[in-house]
């Protein structure tokens, strides 16, 4: 449940995203999920990839000023208000959601999955399997 993700910041100009993507091409990493947001000058790119140590080996080499930190990839049903799922029992541990963002792929029953950054990720991850375990009766999705 708790996956490492990489983080790379990116001044706002054509082609650089371009770079990062290429670096990892020539590597045969694969990138599985990915959020892009923008502020004034500058992009942060925030992905998970099927390799997370040989992404961060192949960025910081190319130059790349990468972070690295741990986020939570979680299983969820596809149908309306199944975010509450998720979103009331962080609520309910005092656990703030920082941002969140989909996977590129489904899980082992078929169903979406999301990455969640949040204030405390092992706190979080425990807030979820309590309440999953509770409502669907098997864990929630690990990568």
């Amino acid at each position: 449940m708790s996956i490492k993700q990489v983080s790379v910041i990116l001044e706002n100009v054509p082609g650089m995203f371009l770079a990062v993507s290429e670096c990892l091409g020539r590597e045969a990493i694969n990138i599985r999920a990915i959020s892009v947001a923008d502020t004034s000058g500058t992009s942060t790119v925030r992905f998970v990839t099927d390799n997370p140590d040989k992404t961060l080996s192949v960025l910081r080499s190319n130059g790349y000023k990468v972070l690295e930190n741990e986020v939570l990839a979680v299983e969820i049903p596809d149908h309306p208000g199944a975010m509450q799922a998720i979103l009331k029992p962080l609520r309910e541990a005092n656990i703030n959601v920082l941002y969140f963002y989909t996977f590129l792929g489904r899980g082992e029953s078929g169903q979406p999955i999301v990455i969640i950054g949040v204030d405390k990720t092992s706190e979080a991850a425990e807030a979820l399997k309590r309440n999953w375990v509770h409502m669907f009766g098997r864990e929630i999705y690990s990568l």
